[in-house]
C-alpha cells in the first residue's frame, strides 16, 4: 500500500489548515474535522459521479425487476426512517442541504447498504431479511452510511490517491486541478468499491450513532446489529462487513459512547412522546 510522503502531508495541513483543526465540540460524538485531502477533488465532481453510477444501478436493478416501487412496505419503511435522520445530518456537512436525497431498496441476498456521495441511499434485501432488522437498527446502518457522505470519506479516498499519483507537484497542479480531474474521472466509476479505512469505519459508527440517537431511534441498537453482523459472518463475511473493524471491537466503542449519546436519545423520544399526546 502506498504511502503520502511527510513533506506533501505537511504541505497539505498547511494549505488547508482549517479541515485539520475544526473539531465538534459540543454535545453528542467528538471526532475531528474533514481531512485535508478532501480538497484535492471537486465535491461537485464526485457527487456528479456518484449520482451517474446510482442512476446506472438503479437502471439494472429495474431491468431484473429486483427494484423496489414506492408502495413496497420496506420502501416505504426506509424513507421514514430516512425522514427523520436526514434533518439532523446537515450541521456535519453545510453541501448536504443541497444534495437531491434518494433511497432505494433492490433486490438481492447480499447483506449490504450505502449511501453515496449527494445523498443516494441503498438498501439490499438481504440485510434487512437475513439480519431481521429491527427500526433502529436499520437506523443504525443508515446513519452509518449517511456519516460515511457527510464526512467525504469517498472524496478523502479519491484524494488520497490523486495525492499519491501527482507526488511532489500537487500543490501546483491542484490550482490548475488537472491531475486532479483525470483521478476524478478515473475513480468515479468505482464508488462503491472503494474501500475505506478502519479510521473511517469507526468514524462512521460514531457520527451515525448520534444521527440516530437525535432521531430517536435507540442508541443499544447499535450493539445488537452488530451482534447479528458477527453471527452473520460466521462463514465468509458479508460485503457490508468486510472491510469494517471486528464486531467485538464496534461494540466496545459503541459501549463507551453510549453515555455520549443517550441523552440526545432520551430528549428525542420525550419530545416525540409530547407530539404524540393527545
Amino acid at each position: 500500500m502506498k504511502t503520502i510522503p511527510l513533506k506533501l502531508s505537511l504541505a497539505l495541513a498547511l494549505a488547508f489548515p482549517w479541515n485539520l483543526a475544526v473539531v465538534h465540540a459540543r454535545n453528542g460524538v467528538e471526532v475531528g474535522g474533514n481531512s485535508a485531502f478532501t480538497n484535492l477533488v471537486p465535491a461537485e465532481s464526485v457527487e456528479r459521479s456518484a449520482a451517474q453510477e446510482y442512476g446506472q444501478l438503479l437502471q439494472q436493478a429495474a431491468s431484473k425487476n429486483a427494484l423496489g416501487s414506492k408502495d413496497h412496505p420496506q420502501v416505504k419503511r426506509l424513507r421514514a426512517i430516512a425522514q427523520r435522520i436526514i434533518p439532523y445530518a446537515l450541521e456535519w456537512n453545510p453541501r448536504a442541504r443541497e444534495w437531491k436525497w434518494e433511497v432505494n431498496l433492490i433486490g438481492s441476498s447480499q447483506i449490504n447498504a450505502f449511501c453515496m456521495p449527494g445523498g443516494k441511499i441503498a438498501f439490499y434485501t438481504g440485510i434487512l431479511e437475513k439480519l431481521k432488522l429491527s427500526d433502529d437498527e436499520v437506523a443504525m446502518v443508515m446513519g452509518h452510511e449517511i456519516a460515511h457522505a457527510l464526512r467525504e470519506h469517498a472524496r478523502e479516498r479519491m484524494g488520497k490517491n490523486a495525492a499519491t499519483g501527482i507526488g511532489a507537484n500537487v500543490l501546483s497542479q491542484l490550482l490548475g486541478l488537472g491531475q486532479v480531474g483525470q483521478t476524478v474521472t478515473h475513480y468515479g466509476a468505482q464508488l462503491l468499491t472503494l474501500e475505506f479505512s478502519r479510521e473511517d469505519e469507526s468514524e462512521a459508527d460514531l457520527v451515525g450513532l448520534e444521527l440516530g440517537a437525535r432521531a430517536g431511534f435507540d442508541p443499544h441498537a447499535g450493539i445488537t446489529l452488530w451482534k447479528k453482523m458477527s453471527a452473520a459472518s460466521s462463514g465468509a463475511p458479508p460485503q457490508w462487513l468486510s472491510t469494517h473493524p471486528s464486531g467485538s471491537a464496534r461494540i466496545a466503542e459503541i459501549e463507551a459512547n453510549l453515555p455520549r449519546v443517550m441523552p440526545l436519545y432520551e430528549q428525542a423520544r420525550a419530545a416525540r412522546t409530547s407530539r404524540v399526546a393527545p
